[in-house]
């Protein structure tokens, strides 16, 4: 099995290449990046493009199964269109290509509230992301939907610690419908997101994460 993952080196896009290199089932792994990893693997070959410019590489091979975790924030992007081109473009770019790789699965981290018709510029972007996917025709996709994301991150600031710290306080309290808000490791949003991608039939899935248990 070839495996073609985009957003590497965040959270869970990391999270998701150590577990598939882990797998046996895991022939190869081809990573897009804009830069290099800093580490290498037997089974991984890591290719370096701009994200613009994907529609433009070609792969010999075929691809059996696509994952994406690329997604930024409004502060790092700069402005919204930045931030769009990256959320938004960039991840139906992969997309595209991938499909004319010829993957049957693509599973896609995204964010739970996506909503194309949201007045939430973030969760439009989103929303907007999962139709511009939805629309390529890749047998069977999955879109995770978690909610705010635990772990180590490459980049820290003084808000991120403080939102994880707040979230970890808070997230006993959510019970019921509320439960979904609760934070989650990128690990498990990982493990989740490639168990469902490989397991799910034919179709678009959206799955949201219930809780950091």
């Amino acid at each position: 099995m070839t495996i073609c993952i985009s957003g590497a080196s965040g959270l869970v896009g990391n999270e998701i290449l150590i577990q598939v290199l882990n797998d046996p089932g895991t022939e190869k792994v081809l990573v897009l990046a804009r830069n290099p990893l800093g580490f290498g693997h037997p089974k991984m070959q890591v290719v370096i493009v701009p994200f613009d410019q994907l529609d433009q590489l070609e792969v010999a091979e075929k691809i059996d199964v696509a994952f994406c975790a690329l997604g930024t924030t409004l502060r790092k992007a700069g402005s919204k269109a930045r931030q769009q081109e990256i959320d938004r473009d960039y991840v139906i770019s992969f997309g595209k290509f991938c499909k004319k790789a010829g993957a049957e699965k693509i599973g896609i981290v995204s964010s739970i509230g996506a909503n194309a018709a949201s007045s939430n510029f973030y969760l439009r972007t989103k929303g907007e992301m999962e139709q511009g996917i939805s629309q390529l025709g890749i047998p069977t996709t999955v879109f995770i939907r978690p909610s705010f994301l635990i772990g180590p991150r490459k980049e820290k600031s003084f808000g991120d610690k403080l939102i994880q710290g707040i979230s970890l306080v808070i997230s006993p309290f959510l019970i019921g419908k509320t439960r979904k808000y609760r934070g989650i490791h990128g690990s498990k949003v990982a493990q989740k997101l490639i168990r469902a991608t490989l397991t799910e039939p034919t179709g678009i899935h959206y799955l949201e994460i219930q809780d950091n248990n």
